[in-house]
């Protein structure tokens, strides 16, 4: 699949390349987003520059993981997200921002225009959202996007060799009144 460039009121989404290692190699730095996320602790430039000029572009070019680079109109780094295929017509979201850009609704809107755009374009009928129970600020956007909070997975996830408990929550395309690929048959 080809890359693709999202645009919102406020916002460019697009893919990151090398030009965006260093930017992204500092936000990382953040003990925050080192502490929420799966990336590697402590987060090394070369963890950087694989993710913009490998991991990302490979992504795209199979179609597995669809990662934007959340930019400001001022063509400055706001956060990272990424839709992971997990299954057919599923993908998780995952999501971060930069320390300077928190609390502007950034994500949300980010996160609110990929996942639109995977409805309609990359045929998908489900987005999961994950995070580690405590993570209340990632737990925050998904609410705000619209994310219905499924419940709590024991022992879910892996975060550099710790078993944690993690939340999960669910968007569809009703959710944002558009339709689905297949017919959903809610249980009764």
């Amino acid at each position: 699949m080809d890359p693709v460039t999202l645009t919102t009121d406020r916002l460019l989404l697009r893919t990151v390349g090398s030009q965006e290692t260093d930017a992204v190699y500092d936000a990382c730095q953040d003990p925050d987003i080192q502490r929420w996320t799966t990336i590697p602790s402590p987060y090394l430039r070369e963890h950087a520059r694989s993710f913009t000029e490998q991991l990302v572009p490979d992504g795209w070019a199979d179609g597995s993981m669809l990662t934007f680079g959340v930019f400001l109109d001022s063509g400055e780094l706001a956060g990272m997200l990424g839709i992971t295929l997990r299954a057919l017509g599923m993908g998780e979201i995952g999501f971060w921002a930069v320390k300077e850009h928190r609390a502007n609704g950034y994500v949300t809107e980010a996160a609110l225009a990929a996942c639109r755009w995977s409805f309609t374009h990359a045929a998908l009928d489900r987005v999961e959202w994950r995070a580690e129970v405590g993570n209340r600020a990632s737990r925050a956007v998904a609410e705000r996007a619209g994310f219905t909070i499924e419940g709590t997975l024991r022992s879910a996830m892996n975060n550099k060799g710790v078993r944690r408990d993690i939340w999960v929550g669910s968007l569809l395309p009703s959710d944002m009144g558009l339709p689905s690929t297949a017919p959903y048959l809610p249980a009764r």
